[in-house]
């Protein structure tokens, strides 16, 4: 196509989950309540370790900071998606898709490599306990947050610039119900494939990356804690696993059937609801997990409502 006959797109149309009147209140009520927990449950994991002396360890450190990631993450896509289920005209400009897609690749990035960082705080506490303080001090768990945070920003610039600076020429009417990089990509006129071989291998190196640390340090684990000879410390070491282990299978789980699945395989209707496992549900889900399956969690909080009480 000659570059004249380009046209520019100034915005976005987000075709969203269904044309259903009907069903698309029934969803906003679903999605606002799962959106309002998931504020609530983040939020209050994170002022809950702020506040509680006994939680000010590396490993709720960095549980602070997921918590974080997960309300942002959630925050760039869900308001949106609410609008435009109940909007006649679901649009969003061409510098709000870009902002979305950049916000939201910060921060699933930022949740892979923090999950990383956590498995590797567990693998050095139970692998390596005379070690742990000298280890994973103050000033490592600052670093590793840091580098987190710093590798998922260059990550989304990359996979960004590379996105947005291509010509949309065919169509601005975007079958999905956020900015996401396959979709956008259909929409170019021009040569995508070096985008996609670059997406695809940041997202692999992020990927792949973090499950290496995961599987790796729970190896260790495993083989350390089969050692303990006590079924109560065998029991003990595992319980302080099982809330990160759950969170790691739901997330890597569904992004990897999303992403890595064949194309063949896969449907548009499929695609989107494994979107919104990852995007909206699993932000809500992984406060609960921690808050119902970690006692020092529990203790802090109904010391909390003990005090509030008084």
């Amino acid at each position: 196509m000659e570059e004249g006959n380009h046209t520019s797109v100034k915005e976005f149309i987000l075709l969203g989950l269904t044309d259903d009147m009907e069903l698309r209140v029934l969803l906003f009520v679903i999605f606002m309540f799962i959106y309002l927990v998931t504020l609530l449950g983040n939020l209050g994991i994170s002022t809950l370790i702020c506040t509680d002396v006994h939680l000010h360890t590396s490993m709720y450190f960095f549980l602070s900071n997921l918590a974080c990631v997960d309300l942002c993450y959630s925050t760039s896509i869900t308001p949106q998606m609410l609008v435009n289920l109940l909007s006649p005209k679901k649009n969003i400009s061409f510098s709000g898709c870009a902002a979305q897609q950049f916000t939201f690749s910060v921060f699933v990035a930022a949740e892979c490599l923090l999950l990383g960082v956590m498995a590797y705080d567990r693998y050095v506490a139970i692998c390596n306990p005379l070690l742990y303080p000298n280890i994973i001090n103050q000033r490592t768990c600052i670093s590793l947050v840091g580098a987190t945070y710093l590798v998922s920003v260059v990550n989304a610039m990359a996979q960004s610039t590379l996105t947005f600076s291509l010509s949309f020429c065919r169509s601005n009417v975007i079958d999905h119900f956020f900015c996401d990089f396959p979709p956008l990509l259909k929409l170019s006129c021009s040569d995508t494939s070096t985008n996609e071989m670059m997406i695809f291998v940041l997202a692999t190196c992020l990927g792949v990356g973090s499950c290496g640390i995961i599987v790796t340090s729970y190896w260790h684990i495993i083989c350390t804690v089969l050692r303990i000879k006590s079924v109560a410390g065998r029991a003990k070491a595992f319980s302080t696993c099982a809330s990160h282990i759950t969170v790691v299978s739901l997330f890597f789980g569904t992004i990897f059937i999303m992403y890595f699945q064949p194309a063949t395989s896969s449907s548009m209707t499929q695609n989107k609801v494994l979107s919104l496992f990852y995007t909206v549900v699993i932000p809500m889900l992984n406060p609960i997990i921690y808050s119902l399956r970690n006692q020092e969690v529990k203790r802090a909080f109904r010391r909390v409502i003990h005090t509030v009480s008084k």
